[in-house]
């Protein structure tokens, strides 16, 4: 699978040995800008606008992000506590939204002290929780309760990216939705894209709206969860304004959107450099850049990262990380130098999902993660990591 994204912007003009190698390079300037549009969307519709930390979770840049957004959602008590930490501005409420496919009993209070919006992935939770809710109110816990469903409406383009697929963990079907499943419930939410544009959120409304039709009544919010492509340039940003717009005054309630990719779309890179060059069929490049450390998901969608300045004449290189699994493949590329060792090269697209699900498997170092302004130039060392990172998490 080829991304979507892939823009080099700014990042065309950064000197790739200003900083360490391996690195993540993020570009505030084209986060602010992202963040921008998601506040124009937010303003034109009315909706409620949070960002997603499973995507984007450097909260250095917390404050620029509550300064443009509503909030945050979060998929658990850590995610909720970086939210209530770190992601606030003086002055200006932040939302939580929580959401996680089951909670444990003993998380539950500080996620609901937590939280504005407590969501379940069932209705048997609310029902095996609702004493202890009940209590956690009753001592002055303020939360409302949500609901994920499952449109049962299939828009994914991969497979395991489909949070609506058949047999999905995520979300309550809609088609086994009883009024006695929403009792004590304020708000729904669902989730059914990856990466796509406005049409499939359209068609996934229409889908799901008779389900929901005889409960309108009595909800307060719709939260329409995350996967919308909406800094990409070709988005279509008009019919989504108008579509959250709409759904708002048919039903009478808050609407909220969750982008995650959006905040960080094309604002960060990754640097590596070529460690080894060599030949066994094809030119094989080790690189200190890992696919199983530090980009998983180019095994797991697959998909083929862009490279900044990929060349497109001679002999392509075979890069791979320099862990031990024989499947720690980056993919082919002709790199703009020609992939000599020492050659410093970097993918881009990598702020969002890369950062978060980075790990140290095999002792592989993690990247350091740098903060650029593209707009004033300034470059920061944010955290860099060391042996230690590696053992303290090992028993």
């Amino acid at each position: 699978m080829e991304t979507k994204a892939g823009d080099p912007g700014a990042f065309a003009r950064f000197d790739l040995t200003r900083v360490p190698s391996p690195a993540f390079v993020v570009d505030a300037a084209k986060v602010r800008a992202n963040l921008a549009v998601l506040r124009g969307i937010g303003d034109a519709s009315g909706a409620r606008v949070l960002a997603a930390l499973k995507a984007f979770s450097m909260w250095s840049l917390g404050p620029t992000v509550a300064r443009y957004l509503d909030g945050v959602c979060a998929s658990g008590l850590y995610e909720a506590r970086l939210g209530r930490e770190e992601y606030g501005v003086p002055g200006k409420p932040m939302e939580v939204a929580t959401y996680c496919a089951a909670y444990k009993a003993a998380d539950l209070p500080e996620i609901a002290a937590l939280s504005d919006h407590l969501i379940f992935n069932s209705p048997f939770q609310i029902a095996r929780f609702r004493p202890l809710l009940d209590q956690l109110r009753a001592d002055g816990v303020a939360f409302d309760i949500g609901l994920r469903l499952n449109p049962e409406h299939s828009e994914g383009e991969v497979a395991k990216y489909d949070p609506a697929a058949p047999c999905s963990r995520l979300g309550f079907p809609v088609s086994q939705l009883r009024p006695e499943h929403l009792d004590g419930v304020t708000g729904i939410h669902m989730h059914t894209l990856c990466e796509q544009d406005f049409p499939p959120l359209a068609r996934t409304w229409a889908a799901v709206r008779p389900a929901l039709a005889p409960h309108l009544a009595q909800l307060k919010w719709i939260n329409f969860g995350g996967g919308h492509h909406v800094t990409r340039a070709d988005y279509q940003i008009d019919e989504l304004v108008a579509f959250l717009a709409g759904v708002r005054a048919e039903t009478g309630c808050d609407v909220m959107i969750e982008p995650g990719e959006a905040v960080a779309l094309d604002a960060g890179i990754l640097v590596g450099e070529v460690l080894d060059r060599f030949d066994n069929g094809i030119p094989i490049g080790i690189t200190d850049i890992s696919a199983t450390c530090h980009m998983p998901d180019v095994i797991e969608a697959p998909y083929r990262p862009a490279m900044l300045n990929e060349g497109s004449d001679g002999p392509a290189v075979r890069l791979g990380g320099p862990s031990c699994l024989a499947g720690d493949v980056i993919g082919d590329y002709r790199l703009p130098g020609g992939g000599a060792v020492g050659e410093r090269f970097a993918f881009l697209d990598q702020a969002h999902y890369s950062m978060v699900k980075t790990n140290s498997f095999n002792g592989v170092p993690l990247p350091a993660i740098w903060l650029w302004d593209s707009d004033s130039d300034a470059l920061a060392c944010v955290k860099s990591f060391d042996y230690s990172d590696f053992k303290e998490r090992l028993s």
